[in-house]
């Protein structure tokens, strides 16, 4: 069974800086990426990569701003946030998929890991 694990989270002021890791174990996914979800809200697409492309996608309000990567050697994907926003605050979730479309719709995800969260301060 694939295990996903995150950290990196954490609070910080607007303008600031965050990389989040998820460390995947357990088995082989297509795609890996993230969703974050703001107190009352829906969880929301963040973005993705195909794992053996380096493909990348991302939720508009994020381009420019986030950089999502991944080191295969350790399993690993990360999530490079800068110029961080007060509206960028919530839990963000590591996400893997066995296909490219699950990992933009979170009803469709497969494995999902325990969320970290993200404060960011006016």
């Amino acid at each position: 069974q694939v295990q996903l694990v995150e950290s990196g989270g954490g609070l910080v002021q607007a303008g600031d800086s965050l990389t989040l890791s998820c460390a995947a174990s357990g088995g082989t996914l297509y795609a890996m990426g993230w969703f974050r979800q703001a107190p009352g809200k829906e969880r929301e697409f963040v973005s993705a990569i195909v794992w053996n492309t380096g493909t990348s996608y991302y939720e508009d309000s994020v381009k420019g701003r986030f950089t999502i990567s991944r080191d295969n050697a350790k399993n690993t994907v990360y999530l490079q946030m800068t110029s961080l926003k007060p509206e960028d605050t919530a839990i963000y979730y590591c996400a893997g998929g066995k296909t490219l479309l699950a990992l933009t719709t979170w009803a469709l995800v497969d494995y999902w890991g325990q969320g970290t969260q993200v404060t960011v301060s006016s």
